[in-house]
């Protein structure tokens, strides 16, 4: 029974012609799959339906074929062949009456057209701004171009209304889309009635919700996504601006939806932006307009959300990242669960599906684009096919993984930990500067476990290969996780750096036991992730002296991916951190260090007290590779398999350990598929 507390989360809202049922409202985000894997999108949307939520919007939707963002994988809405994956998401999305939201977009100057090798067009003549600095430009728009823009995105309201979408929404938000760009006096520097004052600069938005209204507006609502501020100073399209422009056209569109400036300011990580990040910029707009106001800010507290609705600032609770993290939070909440929310953690590990182009993935959900590819669910697993017990060793995030998910199909299973405490690396790595988040991903498996009769933990219990052949588990699962390495083999270097025994060399794993550098102290990065960067601050905190040496052009240069690259050099630098980039490490002596110029090969000697390798790991595999050796006593034992997965058979993010428990404990006991794929995909068909 629902606490009523939370009452007000489920009151429905009127949105112009549509009602949500509630004030959940997943945000339009991205997930890697688009046009390349529509069922696999359209899946997931299902599930968040199944999952409670009262709207449910599409990622970014490409209008037109003169301005795409190749190569990142979107929607497209070009055509009538694009129609049949949209049509197929919007029915997913109402299969458990949410509201279907389509996002649709014209990238202008963030679209250089690298697929269609269409001349890009902005408010003016503008190089193309996005992540990749490629080297074309958009022209500036004539009168023919804006008409011609309000044509296609006419085509594109009359396709999304077609395909069954109930709210349609602009996007202008994040610096992608051609409504900030005229709406921004950095992007727009037109004189002529579409640039100049602000009202100006909102004319072609008025225009653009005009004709949507004179298309679909008696059945569909029209909403429009917008930066609360470009943070750009007076250039830029500021928040005191935008609030001037809510107050002119403050009944123009049926929703107003907010996200702040850049897409790295509005989906920061845990560890640079709190929850409810946004509060201050977005509180007051509300009164400025009679229609109902969505923001975002990873939220995951259902009071948190209640007190935005109760104190003014929000209609709808806006979310991605919470969504992905658990597609069932609003039913959860519903049911008075709230122990069960599997709550974000703010990595942004999601992102980078987008970003690498790639399938995305979730740390805390890995059933998260694998729902139509796998048949995969949140929350429920296939029944156990077979009475067999399992022992898993290791309880990190891929151990506890794999017992809580084992627990749930119905296998009788034991956890055991070599120490006294569960979550391995997620543990250690949450004691580090701003990782405090990171224990969410133990917290919520160890919740679950502890519920379950079926789940035996054992802690203090470090097991041999001699005690797990004499236990009789027919399946062992070996999770020891890894171990940082202390040689400096990495990326650059494939073979040990040259190190004087007398100097000080430290690890990742060194420091999160407490044994601390003093004096100056060298870190080499080679791992290019959040490590390095986070434990230059600890050591920073201890009152070290860091230089820090990358082989990369960038300090946490894959972070690039997370959207917090450029937090993590800033506050380096701000913090005093000697930063030198593209130096690798030649050799360790005593007193100090050699590194040299990753293109010229130069040197230069660094004096230093201590080295601090944060390089690659290498797995803890001496317990597997033991039973391995004995494969011949595992029938006598009772053994059927014995299997290595999570840093144990690979070491990567926590994200990859977490998926790797959750497969072991989905394919156990299930029929071997020989050469077929693992997973289902779409491949376009050829035309003539």
């Amino acid at each position: 029974m629902r606490d009523p507390r939370y009452d007000i989360l489920f009151e429905p809202v009127k949105i112009g012609p549509v009602t949500a049922k509630n004030r959940f409202y997943q945000v339009p985000h991205c997930n890697g799959g688009g046009y390349r894997d529509p069922s696999a999108a359209a899946e997931m949307r299902r599930v968040k339906s199944e999952g409670g939520w009262g709207v449910i919007f599409t990622e970014q939707v490409e209008i037109h074929h003169t301005s795409e963002i190749t190569p990142f994988i979107e929607l497209r809405l070009w055509d009538e062949d694009d129609m049949p994956g949209l049509v197929k998401m919007a029915d997913a999305i109402h299969s458990n009456g949410a509201l279907a939201g389509i996002e649709l977009a014209y990238s202008g100057a963030n679209g250089p057209n690298l697929y269609t090798r269409e001349v890009p067009m902005g408010p003016g003549h503008s190089p193309i701004l996005t992540f990749t600095s490629d080297p074309v430009q958009a022209r500036a728009m004539d009168k023919e171009d804006i008409r011609n823009l309000r044509h296609w995105h006419k085509l594109a309201y009359r396709r999304a209304k077609r395909a069954g979408y109930d709210i349609l929404c602009l996007y202008g938000a994040h610096g992608f889309g051609i409504v900030q760009h005229f709406l921004s006096p950095r992007t727009n520097q037109r004189t002529d009635e579409y640039g100049g004052s602000l009202e100006n600069r909102s004319r072609l938005l008025k225009e653009l919700i005009s004709d949507a209204r004179d298309e679909v507006g008696d059945t569909c609502a029209i909403a429009v996504r917008l930066s609360l501020d470009e943070m750009a100073g007076e250039q830029g399209f500021s928040n005191a601006q935008l609030r001037d422009m809510v107050a002119m056209h403050a009944e123009l569109p049926d929703l107003w939806d907010f996200a702040h400036g850049t897409w790295e300011a509005c989906s920061g990580t845990s560890r640079f932006k709190p929850e409810g990040a946004q509060e201050d910029l977005i509180r007051g707009i509300k009164q400025l307009t009679p229609k109902p106001v969505v923001g975002v800010g990873r939220f995951t507290s259902a009071d948190m959300m209640v007190r935005q609705v109760k104190q003014g600032i929000l209609d709808f609770i806006g979310a991605a990242r919470p969504s992905i993290a658990d597609p069932f939070l609003p039913k959860k909440v519903d049911e008075n669960r709230i122990e069960d929310i599997r709550e974000c953690i703010g990595c942004n590990i999601c992102v980078t599906g987008d970003m690498t182009m790639s399938i995305s993935r979730c740390t805390q959900n890995s059933s998260f684009m694998e729902e139509w590819r796998k048949g995969w669910h949140p929350e429920r697993m296939p029944a156990k096919k077979s009475e067999t017990k399992v022992l898993v060793v290791g309880a990190g995030p891929a151990g506890l993984s794999a017992a809580h998910r084992l627990g749930l199909r119905g296998y009788e299973v034991a956890l055991a930990e070599a120490g006294a405490d569960l979550g391995g690396r997620v543990t250690r790595e949450s004691r580090l500067p701003g990782l405090s988040a990171w224990a969410r991903v133990r917290d919520y498996r160890v919740g679950q476990i502890q519920k379950m009769t079926n789940v035996n933990v054992y802690r203090d219990s470090a097991l041999s290969a001699d005690d797990i052949l004499g236990f009789g588990f027919e399946h062992v699962a070996i999770a020891t996780g890894a171990t940082w390495r202390r040689d400096g083999v990495a990326r650059y270097h494939l073979f040990p750096v040259v190190l004087d025994s007398a100097m000080p060399v430290f690890t990742p794993d060194d420091l999160m036991a407490g044994k601390l550098p003093s004096g100056h102290v060298v870190l080499y990065d080679d791992d290019h992730y959040y490590m390095g960067s986070v434990l230059a601050e600890l050591l920073l905190k201890q009152g070290c002296r860091v230089t820090y040496l990358t082989p990369s052009t960038k300090a946490s240069e894959w972070a690039t991916n997370t959207l917090e690259q450029g937090y993590i050099q800033q506050r380096l630098l701000e913090s005093g951190v000697d930063v030198k980039v593209t130096r690798a490490l030649s050799s360790v002596q005593t007193g100090g260090v050699t590194a040299s110029c990753t293109y010229t090969g130069r040197t230069e000697e660094i004096a230093c007290d201590a080295v601090l390798m944060v390089t690659a790991r290498l797995p803890d595999e001496s317990v597997f590779l033991d039973l391995k050796t004995r494969q011949a006593e595992w029938a006598d034992s009772g053994i059927l398999s014995v299997k290595a997965i999570g840093d144990a058979q690979a070491p990567a993010a926590i994200a990859w350990a977490t998926y790797a428990g959750h497969r072991y404990a989905e394919e156990l006991d299930e029929p071997d598929q020989g050469d077929a794929l693992p997973f289902r995909r779409e491949v376009a068909r050829v035309k003539d």
